[in-house]
């Protein structure tokens, strides 16, 4: 059975980064999935089941703030890792969205290095195929 991943950010060019970067994992059964709002990535959550989304905060439709709440305090969709995605890095920021229960917050710019090694990790990869 393939892990499946979920990209949301309504910035094409952030979408396309974060799909470089895990295609490395798709020949160890990584699906790679796509949203480019709040409530493409909420629809895909329910039907898809991914075991990690990585959510922008800000966005069209329905914010990542709004996503996460939603997946994690109202639906209580066990089994998903969600890391909250952003530019915005302040404290008060990683505040909120450890309140409406995201698992890690990153801030972009982000390493290539670090999603890999937090995506191994999530979804219990071996690193020894580098």
């Amino acid at each position: 059975m393939k892990n499946k991943v979920l990209i949301v950010d309504d910035e094409i060019s952030v979408r396309l980064l974060l799909e470089e970067v895990l295609e490395t994992l798709e020949h160890e059964a990584v699906e790679i999935l796509m949203a480019k709002n709040g409530s493409e990535a909420l629809e895909l959550i329910q039907t898809e089941k991914p075991k990690l989304v990585f959510l922008d905060v800000i966005m069209p439709k329905m914010s990542g703030l709004e996503v996460c709440n939603t997946v994690k305090n109202e639906l209580r969709i066990p089994n998903i890792y969600i890391i909250m995605l952003t530019a915005n890095g302040q404290e008060v920021d990683k505040q909120q969205g450890s309140e409406v229960g995201a698992d890690l917050y990153m801030t972009k710019p982000f390493r290539a290095k670090n999603v890999l090694e937090i995506c191994r990790d999530v979804l219990g990869l071996s690193i020894a195929n580098e």
